[in-house]
């Protein structure tokens, strides 16, 4: 059996011992060049690439087909051809955006603003606010509506704030200015005047965010409030003119959760304090940024010049016909998610990927059976939520119905705005009903994985299930160390500093004793710390922010500890082979590390680290370091590079 290790990834001048992240990808790193469209590029990057081209090949298929009209196949070719229609699109120049600006200039009040808010809502255009409907953290039986800050054109309130970003806030200005100015709506010094305007209304808007840590705490952005007390949150807010205007069902809002209700204090304040002229320049501005992908080619290029350049340092804009596929994947994805499914993802694949579940539940139930911080009572819950545990893999079971999508070859804007009022409707139409446990939140195509507390599930799509994370041919080492790890890191969620605190029914309940989250919390603290030392060698010189990444962290570790464990349950009864002159122990890191085989670009590495919740690819692959099991497997001693001594390495699980 071949070992499934890509050796030519390798840099043998580089000991595991040192830096296991080097020794497994250091040849590829030096080697490839991060392609112009792209501010990363690793594992991930690749697989989604094959994927892409994957679908194209589909997308292309179906229209060349002419099939007929109205079929769900005729719409992904329609949707498609109406984006790759540059001379069209062109010919248009800004007026798709007519509608938008007209109702713009008939705004008046704060109402007449609100109204506008929900309206736009429905076409794609992100307000003040983004609602989205989950199940209620605290009630997972049911559907509720969230409302989640918005309203910035920036990655993020410190955007706004933090000297670091000082060269990104001076750019932002101009470039709204010549967006605006593209479009038509303004001239000279008009739009100048207009972007500030802009740019100190999203500044202050920016000031009532909450930052990217407190939004990962699950307690803190959950506030439940019924109408009432919305409107006592928020006084002199027209909800009422906005859900119309959205064509919300009736009671949509009479119970919502307030994610940062600090912020919806600050744009009900903003709302009455700010001149609805300077609303009106705002909005113009949130329309032209939201839709500016489906406009001229100079539009196009200007947006890319600042968002991909000037943010990421992405020196290329993605071809067109990537970009075509991104917007059919959007708004039809699993109707293509079922012709990829039928063409790239074999049987065996799934049933491969049922026993390796299988095992990493069993070792983790085995390791919170024997875990010495945990007491009993916390440990019944854990199992009791682990047994409740609900995987999928591959794809979903019940496909999505696009019958009611309107797709016209000829009306791009027009199409996305369709499709994203037929995914607003579709979402809002749940409440009230039973909660839908068969659905899932990405296409078979997705190359990524996740866990959804509310539904306490684990889902795996198709895409991901090949190397280097998963290879049905290739040695249990390795694709317990890739897709195991994977799929230990996905369970590790459920009881990670965010996930711990649902229940195995997907409630927001605390089922700790205090004892033992005093003993979690302080494993986690000890994360948090080691991260706060480490920096990327993409980006020399910026730290990480453990507290950001800790919930990932966590999962890292838990599915590194739960995965190893299970590759050991799976060669039960058996001594593993050596492979490559490498024992089982050594090609299940190995296969951990060729995962996180990547690179980025320093602005892009730089922007990641103030609102990704992950760590930086090689110091994923590094955080093996914390494993007994590693310095066992490759006999790590005391001045390697990878060595921590046994007190300060980090265990949860």
């Amino acid at each position: 059996m071949r070992s499934g290790i890509d050796h030519s990834a390798s840099d043998h001048s580089i000991r595991p011992q040192d830096d296991l992240f080097g020794h497994v990808n250091g040849t590829w790193v030096k080697e490839t060049e991060i392609p112009a469209d792209r501010g990363r590029y690793g594992s991930f990057d690749v697989l989604r690439e094959n994927a892409e081209q994957q679908v194209r090949d589909i997308i292309v298929a179906v229209a060349e087909g002419n099939p007929e009209t109205g079929t769900v196949a005729r719409k992904v070719g329609d949707l498609y051809s109406s984006f790759m229609d540059e001379e069209r699109i062109d010919g248009l120049g800004a007026a798709p955006l007519a509608p938008f600006f007209t109702a713009i200039d008939g705004a008046r009040t704060p109402t007449d603003i609100m109204a506008l808010l929900g309206q736009f809502m429905r076409a794609g255009v992100d307000g003040l606010v983004q609602p989205f409907v989950n199940t209620d953290d605290r009630d997972s039986t049911r559907y509720v509506v969230y409302l989640e800050q918005a309203g910035i054109g920036l990655p993020d309130e410190a955007y706004y704030r933090e000297p670091q970003h000082e060269a990104i806030r001076a750019a932002y200005p101009p470039h709204v200015a010549r967006m605006l100015t593209l479009t038509g709506l303004y001239a000279g010094e008009s739009a100048t005047a207009a972007a500030d305007r802009i740019m100190a209304l999203e500044t202050r808007i920016a000031a009532s965010h909450w930052d990217q840590v407190t939004n990962r705490d699950a307690v803190k952005t959950y506030t439940l409030v019924d109408r009432a007390g919305l409107d006592a949150l928020t006084p002199g807010v027209d909800w009422d003119a906005y859900l119309a205007a959205a064509q919300a069902p009736e009671g949509a809002f009479d119970q919502v959760i307030a994610r940062q209700p600090d912020h919806l204090r600050s744009i009900a304040a903003a709302l009455t304090e700010v001149d609805i002229a300077t609303w009106q320049d705002w909005l113009r501005w949130r329309v032209v940024h939201a839709l500016a992908a489906y406009l001229t080619g100079e539009i196009v290029e200007e947006n890319f010049d600042f968002y991909g350049r000037t943010l990421s340092g992405v020196p290329q804009i993605r071809d067109r016909w990537k970009r075509g596929v991104g917007l059919v994947e959007d708004a039809l994805g699993e109707a293509v998610g079922q012709l990829y499914v039928d063409q790239h993802f074999p049987p065996r694949a799934k049933e491969r990927m049922v026993e390796l579940v299988d095992n990493l539940v069993e070792a983790f139930r085995r390791d919170f059976i024997g875990l010495e911080w945990m007491g009993l009572e916390t440990r019944r819950e854990a199992l009791a939520k682990l047994e409740a545990f609900t995987p999928k893999i591959g794809y979903p079971d019940k496909w999505r119905d696009y019958s009611g999508l309107e797709v016209d070859a000829t009306d791009l804007v027009g199409n996305v705005a369709r499709a994203t009022a037929f995914e607003v409707d579709r979402n809002l139409a749940k409440l009230g009903g039973p909660v839908d446990r068969d659905e899932w939140f990405m296409t078979p195509q997705t190359v990524n994985a996740y866990y959804n507390p509310g539904l306490n599930e684990i889902v795996f799509p198709a895409a991901i299930l090949q190397p280097p994370f998963f290879d049905v041919e290739a040695d249990d080492a390795v694709n317990y160390g890739g897709i195991g790890a994977v799929i230990g890191h996905e369970i590790g969620h459920g009881f990670d500093d965010q996930g711990s605190q649902y229940d195995g029914n997907g409630n927001l309940r605390n089922w700790w004793t205090d004892e033992d989250r005093a003993n979690f919390d302080g494993r986690a603290q000890s994360l948090i710390a080691q991260f706060n030392d480490l920096e990327s060698r993409d980006a020399t010189g910026h730290k990480v922010n453990g507290a950001l990444t800790v919930g990932e962290n966590i999962g890292d570790l838990g599915g590194l500890t739960i995965g190893h464990a299970a590759y050991r349950i799976s060669t039960e009864g058996g001594e593993a082979p050596v492979i490559d002159d490498l024992t089982g122990d050594q090609r299940f890191f190995i296969g951990w590390a060729q995962v996180w085989c990547g690179t980025a670009r320093e602005a892009e590495a730089v922007r990641l680290l103030a609102i990704d919740p992950h760590a930086p690819m090689d110091l994923r692959a590094n955080a093996v370091r914390n494993l007994t099991e590693f310095h066992e497997a490759f006999d790590v001693a005391e001045g390697d590079g990878m060595w921590v001594p046994e007190d300060e390495r980090v265990r949860i699980f």
